[in-house]
């Protein structure tokens, strides 16, 4: 097609018409309110459905885990059903931007770059960086990666973290968790890395693995907390205030005695994870 030959104004028409249509503007979707969840009877929130204890699907289908645990809560105290949707780790900010679920509870670390693309409420949880490795082999510095291959999923804080301060390790990625954790089963990388509550938990069910002492808390201490729209004030608000009246019942340690403690072990401690109030 000549553009020369064409009217300026059909131009313009063709224009405004690629844009209408383009995949690029349809993309977001509004963010429903607290009112318009109510009135649907149904809240979608996105958690992991193979990050065992926090999310995951168990044999039977249903979804469990520590979030899972919060999730159930909100959609009671709101008054509807709860519709869980299974979301990978690089897709969390998608989800919430193209209206696929209301709320993301999905192991969702807190970083500046995030804050620009979703709103967080008050953190429920505390987490660093660690690295599970085999016994045989176990990692206790991150500089012993130089050279070797560390396995991460994609989209994580560890795949951000490691690219930028450990540029000499070979990072193997991921979609899935539970790819990731295969990999490691099959000797594909000389460790892996991710929340330091979950590699921890995944060496408790796995006794050829472990988390090295200095290798159990890399970098800083962050928060996880709940994700919305950006721009969703309304459903924002009703989370931090949902949080803060939890916080007051001291649910999160409930929470922690009800999916994470038979992991962790009864010696475990809750304060060292567990955020009451949204108040680190």
């Amino acid at each position: 097609m000549n553009i020369k030959r064409i009217p300026k104004i059909v131009f313009l028409a063709l224009l405004v018409a690629m844009m209408i249509t383009s995949p690029l503007s349809a993309k977001t979707k509004a963010g429903r309110t607290v009112e318009q969840i109510k009135k649907s009877g149904t809240i979608k929130i996105a958690v992991f459905s193979d990050k065992k204890p926090f999310g995951y699907v168990d044999e039977n289908g249903s979804y469990q885990g520590y979030d899972v645990y919060f999730g159930n809560r909100i959609a009671k105290d709101l008054g509807v059903k709860v519709k869980y949707v299974p979301v990978e780790a690089a897709s969390r900010v998608e989800v919430l931007a193209t209206g696929k679920v209301d709320l993301v509870l999905a192991n969702f670390t807190v970083t500046p770059e995030r804050a620009e693309k979703v709103d967080f409420a008050y953190p429920y949880m505390k987490v660093a960086l660690g690295i599970v490795s085999p016994k045989s082999a176990l990692v206790t510095d991150p500089s012993q990666l130089n050279g070797k291959t560390l396995i991460i999923a994609k989209g994580t804080t560890a795949e951000s973290y490691f690219s930028k301060n450990y540029p000499a390790i070979k990072l193997l990625k991921f979609d899935q968790y539970s790819e990731a954790y295969n990999a490691l089963l099959d000797g594909r990388g000389d460790g892996l890395s991710t929340d330091n509550t979950e590699v921890l938990a995944w060496a408790i069910e796995n006794p050829d693995f472990a988390v090295g002492a200095g290798a159990d808390s890399i970098g800083s201490l962050d928060a996880i907390a709940p994700a919305v729209q950006k721009g969703n004030k309304d459903l924002l608000d009703w989370l931090n205030n949902e949080i803060v009246q939890l916080g007051k019942e001291q649910f999160f340690h409930a929470d922690y005695e009800a999916t994470l403690r038979s992991v962790y072990g009864k010696d475990s401690d809750a304060d060292s994870l567990v955020v009451e109030g949204g108040k680190l």
